[in-house]
């Protein structure tokens, strides 16, 4: 098998000339991104478009970093913050409505354990899921085969090594389950703060809406 087959099945792969060449494509894109003027909103979603292998209206505030792209596939309204780092040797599916803090970084590549098997310059990639609905915390760190479910948030400074199960707080290092999402949460705009009559309001429209 081809070096770019192994990876597509997940199964220990050499970086190889033809794999270099599908990453120099790469950051060609990369480079016109992360020097592209900072207000120019329409340009910068072009090249998003252009770079990810799918995605519905995603943006990404430079600069941002990835191995292909092509593994990135986004839902709609996909939002990534300053500095985020994609290594998506294997696919990274994101769901709709998911907002990434500065500084996160999701790595589906790996190397061995033992020092003679990583020396042999083999490495893998195995794909990461995150659900619909999903805020991502700041300078998180998302591994390589992590399920996050619906519904999720990830607290600030997180590394997430295990699956999530949807509508729930997760966070530290390694992160851990705190709490569920309940409806009650809703009303809240952060810790106990509550919306106020003008917000709470539009909030309510907002949640009819989506029924």
């Amino acid at each position: 098998m081809k070096n770019t087959e192994r990876r597509d099945a997940q199964m220990p792969y050499v970086s190889d000339e033809e794999v270099m060449e599908q990453q120099k494509k790469t950051r060609r894109i990369l480079q016109q991104l992360n020097t592209v003027d900072i207000s120019d909103f329409g340009r910068i979603s072009e090249l998003v478009k252009e770079l990810f292998g799918k995605s519905q209206g995603a943006f990404v505030n430079p600069p941002f970093h990835c191995d292909y792209g092509f593994n990135i596939e986004t839902g709609k309204n996909f939002y990534a913050n300053y500095n985020c780092t994609i290594l998506d040797v294997a696919k990274v599916k994101i769901g709709d409505n998911c907002q990434i803090a500065p500084n996160v970084s999701i790595y589906t590549a790996g190397h061995p354990l033992h020092p003679v098997a990583r020396n042999s310059m083999y490495e893998y990639g195995i794909e990461v899921t995150i659900g619909d609905n999903v805020w991502i915390g700041g300078s998180s760190v998302i591994l390589p085969g992590v399920h996050i479910g619906d519904n999720v948030v990830i607290g600030a400074g997180s590394v997430v090594t295990k699956d999530i199960p949807d509508w729930c707080v997760a966070a530290g290092n390694p992160a851990k389950v705190i709490r569920k999402i309940t409806d009650e949460d809703m009303k809240y705009y952060y810790k106990d703060r509550e919306f106020d009559e003008e917000a709470w309001a539009a909030v309510q429209k907002f949640a009819e809406q989506q029924k």
